[in-house]
């Protein structure tokens, strides 16, 4: 009976994943402009970018993204998968098997996982057929989440984008009705003001990307696109964010990035640091040489990691390094199972992520 079953799993496509951990708020969805946990209660994701996976694969392990909990107090991991430069659209099989990596790891350990289309040309028909494998693999575990453009650069959203998402969406919803799915705005994703004025409609659990780097984007004014989106009632999620300059490097800067923070809890929007990486550059986050083995270790982490991770360990993140999910993880451990079971700155210029 049980090869039968595994039998039947392969067929369709569905992944059997050996270790199943509830993650911390159970089953995602969005109301409004918040995400919330299983029982209805807005919920904060906080946690840690992979860098590219074609120039990192050494840090897309189950040994990395159980350091990003247990050591960074993330409860999501962001698995950005490369699309273009020698990524997804170069060895398909390569970035999947990196990519199923990142999401079994993640499941296993109970804490959440953002699929990242990370590319700024739109490739549509190649992200919807990816993303329908994704789906039909690991769509009926709560853990997952979709993003299906990580940084648009400057294509017209009504023209480009809006098409690009309701492709990508209706791939992804013909297969898994329920977990959310977040979409890149224009201009390297920054522009969800203009997103707010012709939000896609028709399907439920959809927000919206926000990225900003701190020493190069200010509360003062991209912070007031944000304000300006969410007060259309667009749900926002920052699936990137830097403590230094749009390029990556530069300085830090504390002050902007404090402000950044009040302004992310005030709307209680869910936050991705850039990058779990050892590029020589300031907010790559390790050392050059750090092993996936001392991804944890304080004493190979750079100064922007720490400052971010000093952070969030003074939020609640709903995480146990006992084995998974906390006690008020919103959603019953059998629960979880039936389901398991059944960059730049505004003008365009760029950054590394």
């Amino acid at each position: 009976m049980l090869i039968k079953q595994l039998f039947l799993l392969f067929a369709f496509g569905i992944a059997f994943v050996a270790s199943v951990t509830p993650p911390p708020y159970g089953q995602l969805s969005v109301s409004g402009t918040k995400l919330v946990g299983a029982n209805g209660q807005p919920v904060q994701l906080i946690g840690y970018s992979l860098g590219w996976h074609q120039w990192w694969p050494q840090y897309w392990n189950a040994q990395t993204i159980k350091a990003l909990k247990c050591s960074m107090n993330g409860n999501v991991v962001r698995a950005a998968m490369g699309v273009d430069s020698g990524g997804y659209m170069t060895d398909q099989n390569t970035a999947y098997r990196l990519t199923v990596a990142v999401i079994e790891a993640a499941i296993a350990e109970g804490i959440y996982v953002i699929v990242d289309w990370h590319s700024h040309e739109p490739h549509a028909d190649e992200a919807a057929a990816f993303f329908t494998k994704i789906a039909k693999a690991y769509g009926k575990y709560p853990h997952v989440l979709y993003e299906d453009f990580n940084e648009p650069k400057g294509f017209s959203w009504n023209d480009v984008l809006v098409p690009y998402h309701k492709k990508v969406i209706s791939a992804i919803r013909a297969v898994d009705p329920i977990n959310v799915i977040i979409l890149g705005t224009n201009t390297w994703s920054q522009d969800v003001d203009v997103a707010a004025q012709n939000p896609i409609k028709g399907y439920k659990n959809l927000m919206y990307t926000l990225h900003f780097y701190a020493a190069s984007h200010f509360v003062e004014d991209l912070g007031n696109k944000l304000r300006t989106a969410v007060s259309k009632g667009l749900p926002i999620f920052v699936t990137e964010f830097g403590v230094c300059e749009a390029s990556g490097d530069g300085r830090i800067d504390t002050n902007s990035m404090q402000k950044w923070w009040s302004l992310l809890d005030q709307y209680k929007i869910s936050y991705v640091n850039w990058a779990i990486a050892d590029k020589s550059e300031t907010c790559s986050a390790l050392n050059p040489g750090t092993p996936a083995s001392s991804v944890g270790d304080s004493n190979c982490w750079k100064p922007s990691i720490k400052m971010v991770v000093e952070y969030n360990k003074k939020k609640a993140t709903g995480i146990s390094c006992g084995g998974g999910g906390s006690a008020n993880s919103g959603q019953s451990n059998a629960n979880n199972k039936q389901k398991a079971n059944t960059k730049g700155k505004s003008n365009g210029a760029k950054k590394s992520g």
